[in-house]
């Protein structure tokens, strides 16, 4: 499947979770494009960096602590893009979770 297809499947998820969860904010389609290619960015390029420098707690945590790897993410991401906002910890960890759902969703309906 395409760049293109996955990362408008991205952004319909954020989109949808930005309606369903309190705390996030998406002003529009639009914001939630970029959103979507920001994460994936993110994803792509932060997040093993972050992952690897963080082993130690990872391992000790049996691995929950990569659930906070996902909200610095999200966090991230908010602060890069004007109209993505999120209030907290909890909405963060909830958007994340939803993000991956459906996108998970979409993406074997449409494959």
């Amino acid at each position: 499947m395409g760049i293109i297809v996955r990362i408008l499947i991205s952004a319909v998820a954020v989109y949808i979770a930005s309606r369903f969860i309190p705390g996030i904010r998406v002003s529009g389609f639009e914001s939630a494009l970029i959103v979507a290619i920001v994460l994936g960015l993110l994803n792509a390029f932060i997040k093993p960096i972050l992952v690897i420098l963080t082993i130690p707690i990872t391992i000790v945590t049996l691995g929950l602590f990569l659930l906070v790897i996902n909200v610095i993410m999200v966090y991230l991401a908010a602060y890069l893009v004007s109209g993505f906002s999120v209030s907290n910890f909890v909405a963060a960890l909830l958007f994340s979770f939803v993000v991956s759902i459906v996108t998970w969703i979409i993406d074997s309906i449409v494959s």
